[in-house]
């Protein structure tokens, strides 16, 4: 007996000493900061903070909001904002506006410290991705940066208490990032290749990843998305990974002919995540040029459409995975990958979970890259387009269920009446119809009218992605019901279409009297757990929009609630989920109980939520922050909710650190 206790403690140690313990990397938030765009480097977008709890939240009431009507030229410039803020010491930094003025903010009110603007002329005029999510913090304990990549592709590091460049980094505060690439292309940059997400930074290594001309617009040719890691002291460049393989590169066989010369994009133009205890970046490598054509590109297009493991200090690769082999359909990777902590089938793994446009959650252990459930390369439909080359298979898991609806049937089309599925099934007897990667078909006057692909180009997921609870386990997604035409057409004017491929896309997708043609919820919250690859819980995201509430042919009809058609943009706390519905929800902000999916509590915004919310805690206040859409008389703005204060404010400065007054720091 005593033999057997022995072992079974030895036993037990054992299996503690393997359980990957929860780093820094995978507990979100930590104390009252919220210090990266996903909360921390592993992309959770979780906080322990419970001030703001299912008991109190029906008492949250706006504390302040920060407007960005003056941050732009046009309009068009500041009525939208998918800017995330760090939290860090009691001040907020974000971006605002397309020029991506830097902003330092007092946390407790939201009164501006600084602001830094870059002025890049020619650069920013013709930037190709002028949106954008925000910041990324950086401290060696002494010294403490905010550090952004400017839309015109300039690498700035700036002190987070002044908003000075900080002069020991790069030559007086910025690395120019057109220098840095191995662009063997030989295209001018400009207008070509820039950013839209922060970069990651992590064991002192700031890696950038670029975002370039949309692939929908670009020609068969552009700039390589080289990933790149630089000094975050120093800004000096430490490595490139090519994402498309050069010369003599592994992958390099998987572009054939001389495909891998000319083609470009495979950049990341979505958010990305890091590991700081294995010192390994993850990278969520976007589709190459074109987007729902490849004739130019056969092969399987490596490393497009994978998730890449690197090492963070060398570059050096150190596994990775293609989720879509040479890509038509736009299924581009820009959710961040999410890393969690498991226990499936009583194996601990660490793990990284990869969202995506088709709705699929793959999991991987992080460290090898191993399938953490079974997933097989099964047959799929094969294109009939000229030229045209598509794989022969692609990978399904086999765990969890896909999240969101897959390929589309008859079964699909809406049936509020017999009489609107009667009318959608005629709408789309000339269409394609078929199971995930049907691939797209050429438009033929009176005949085919193009493949109706679900999900659509938006995805499924998109860069909103989701968000984990790292005690349970559990990744929350919000995703959109919303197909496309994936039709071509020849182009045979491509003076007109500025486009140098031999079909662009051309097709236009029926509604049925002003109703989307497919059945509902048009957007969906689903709770996964991770360590059984199971769906716990999904609701629409939302309740039904007034357009369809409203719709005469739906008069006298109980309609249940159908969800918005956008992408729920979510955070979790210990014990809520809470966000809006995304830019085309309504401006509603929700409060949902974590474990089941219910709705607690809901408020109106002053616009459409368009970036992610965020959490902090300063002087024992916890505040929620979210951005909204504005409109044509008023620009985007911040919006902070917090609980009442119990006794009137001792004063504005309250739990700031400090810092110049406004307009005096650098502009």
């Amino acid at each position: 007996m005593a033999r057997t206790r022995q072992l079974v403690f030895l036993g037990l140690v054992m299996l503690a000493l393997a359980w990957p313990m929860p780093g820094s990397g995978q507990r979100g938030a930590t104390g009252a900061d919220w210090k990266a765009y996903g909360a921390d480097e592993a992309s959770t977008r979780y906080s322990a903070l419970d001030q703001i709890n299912r008991d109190t939240v029906k008492n949250l009431q706006v504390a302040w909001t920060w407007k960005f009507d003056n941050f732009g030229g046009p309009a068009s410039e500041t009525v939208s904002t998918e800017t995330t803020p760090l939290m860090v010491n009691g001040v907020l930094y974000f971006t605002a506006g397309a020029r991506r003025t830097v902003v330092a903010a007092r946390a407790t009110t939201g009164e501006t410290l600084w602001t830094w603007r870059p002025d890049e002329g020619r650069r920013f005029d013709e930037a190709p991705r002028k949106v954008h999510r925000g910041v990324a913090y950086w401290t060696d304990g002494k010294e403490e940066r905010i550090v952004v990549v400017t839309p015109g592709f300039q690498l700035v590091s700036l002190d987070a208490k002044t908003g000075q460049p900080a002069g020991a980094f790069g030559r007086a505060g910025i690395v120019d990032l057109f220098t840095q690439l191995d662009n063997d292309t030989k295209l001018d940059p400009t207008g070509k290749i820039g950013n839209s997400s922060p970069p990651v930074i992590s064991n002192n290594v700031i890696v950038v990843g670029p975002a370039l001309t949309p692939g929908g617009r670009v020609n068969i040719a552009n700039v390589k998305a080289d990933i790149m890691g630089f000094d975050a002291r120093t800004g000096k460049k430490l490595w490139t990974f090519h994402t498309i393989p050069r010369d003599g590169e592994p992958g390099a066989e998987t572009w054939l002919g001389d495909s891998r010369q000319y083609t470009g994009n495979a950049g990341i133009w979505g958010p990305f995540s890091a590991d700081p205890e294995l010192g390994y970046v993850y990278l969520s490598v976007e589709s190459a040029t074109n987007d729902v054509y490849g004739g130019h590109r056969p092969g399987n297009n490596l490393y497009s459409d994978s998730l890449v493991c690197l090492d963070i200090k060398t570059g050096k690769m150190i596994w990775y995975q293609q989720l879509v082999h040479h890509d038509i359909w736009d299924y581009d990777m820009p959710p961040a990958p999410i890393l969690v902590n498991l226990n499936v089938d009583g194996r601990p793994v660490r793990a990284v979970v990869q969202l995506t446009k088709q709705a699929f959650a793959y999991a991987f252990d992080r460290t090898n890259g191993r399938p953490v459930f079974p997933w097989e390369e099964r047959p799929v439909p094969q294109t009939d387009v000229p030229k045209e080359w598509t794989a022969p298979t692609q990978p399904f898991p086999s765990r969890p269920p896909a999240f969101d609806l897959q390929g589309v049937s008859v079964n699909d089309l809406i049936d509020f009446t017999p009489e609107l599925r009667a009318e959608a099934v005629k709408a789309v007897a000339n269409y394609k119809l078929g199971p995930l990667y049907t691939p797209p078909t050429v438009v033929v006057p009176n005949g085919n009218r193009g493949t109706i692909a679900a999900p659509g180009l938006g995805g499924g997921a998109n860069w909103q992605g989701g968000a984990v609870d790292p005690e349970t386990g559990f990744v929350y997604v919000g995703s959109t019901t919303n197909p496309a035409n994936l039709g071509l057409a020849p182009n045979t004017d491509r003076a007109a279409t500025r486009v140098d491929a031999d079909y662009v896309l051309n097709g236009q997708l029926p509604t049925i009297q002003g109703l989307r043609l497919l059945k509902p919820p048009y957007g969906r919250i689903t709770a996964l757990d991770m360590n059984k690859g199971t769906i716990v819980w999904q609701r629409p995201n939302g309740d039904t929009p007034p357009a369809v509430k409203n719709n005469p042919a739906l008069k006298g009809l109980n309609i249940p609630p159908t969800g918005s058609p956008s992408q729920a943009m979510i955070m979790v706390t210990k014990t809520l989920l809470l966000g809006g519905e995304g830019s085309g929800g309504q401006p509603v902000f929700h409060a949902y109980d974590k474990a089941t999916g219910e709705e607690i509590w809901q408020t109106p915004l002053p616009g459409a939520q368009t970036s992610l919310p965020m959490t902090y805690s300063v002087d024992g206040r916890q505040f929620v922050v979210i951005g909204v859409r504005g409109n044509a008389t008023s620009g985007a703005q911040l919006v902070a909710f917090a609980l009442p204060l119990p006794a009137p404010a001792g004063g504005a400065g309250r739990g700031g650190r400090g810092g110049p007054p406004a307009g005096q720091g650098a502009q």
